[in-house]
């Protein structure tokens, strides 16, 4: 009989993932019948309970919002780049049943946003978990300072110490603002769906701005203007790659790489 190797993409909402299809054609592709990748609904109250709960046929786990704060305290380990920005995407099983925390967010910005500029000026929309990877990739290219946009500034105030322990210059600003910092050289949208569409007709795009955005569902996202717009600077092929790209560190440390 083949072993049975489970892994899956934990969050809330989740049924929009793509996380499933990415990593199942990972496993048929590689030749890998018995591994199998699966959604599972979970809210952040309900994290602990479910990691403890799995069995040993379990090798790893995705985790997307609002999961990647909460996933430190369910590890017994946690990686360098997880601990400095207080957020993980990845568990990995470890041969004691143990659990390992990773941060796959961050190489794979930096992977998207290769060629931008040292000396960039980010702006990031959004104060979760992904918007601490942002900040730590922003750090890891050199950046000349990050603009955090938010909606509550005490959540704003909660990403200091991530940009501290990176070394990158930080600010933050209220929401009503973003249309201002959106001028900058590479923005990063890391809010909920529907959350930024207002901006489709306040923001004044710069030819050269890179716009990053985290979502894939819905495709395209209402608010960037649209590519044909010769002064959008909206370079979709580096938008629409990112989940992608952390996908695939996510199948190498959260799947077979990690058997």
């Amino acid at each position: 009989m083949t072993e049975i190797h489970r892994a899956a993409v934990f969050g809330k909402p989740i049924a929009h993932s793509l996380s499933p299809v990415i990593h199942n054609a990972g496993y048929a592709a590689a030749g890998l019948t018995g591994w199998a990748y699966t959604a599972v609904e979970c809210a952040e109250s309900e994290l602990a309970g479910r990691v403890a709960a799995l069995g040993p046929e379990w090798a790893g786990l995705s985790l997307t919002m609002p999961l990647k704060e909460v996933a430190l305290s369910v590890a017994a380990a946690v990686s360098p780049v997880a601990a400095a920005v207080g957020a993980a995407n990845t568990l990995v099983r470890r041969a004691d049943g143990s659990w390992y925390a990773d941060n796959t967010d961050v190489p794979g910005m930096v992977d998207v946003l290769a060629g931008i500029p040292g000396d960039a000026r980010f702006t990031v929309l959004g104060a979760g978990g992904t918007a601490r990877a942002a900040i730590a990739a922003a750090a890891q290219m050199g950046a000349a300072g990050v603009t955090v946009v938010a909606r509550r500034p005490e959540a704003v105030e909660e990403l200091r110490p991530v940009a501290e322990a990176v070394g990158v210059p930080f600010a933050g600003v209220p929401w009503s603002d973003a249309a201002t910092y959106a001028e900058a050289d590479v923005v990063v949208a890391t809010v909920p769906k529907g959350v930024a569409d207002p901006l489709a007709v306040t923001v004044r795009w710069r030819p050269s701005t890179v716009l990053f955005e985290a979502l894939y569902d819905p495709w395209p996202t209402p608010w960037p203007p649209p590519p044909r717009r010769p002064a959008a600077g909206w370079s979709p092929a580096r938008t629409c790659c990112w989940p992608r790209r952390s996908a695939s560190g996510n199948f190498s440390r959260a799947g077979p790489g990690s058997a």
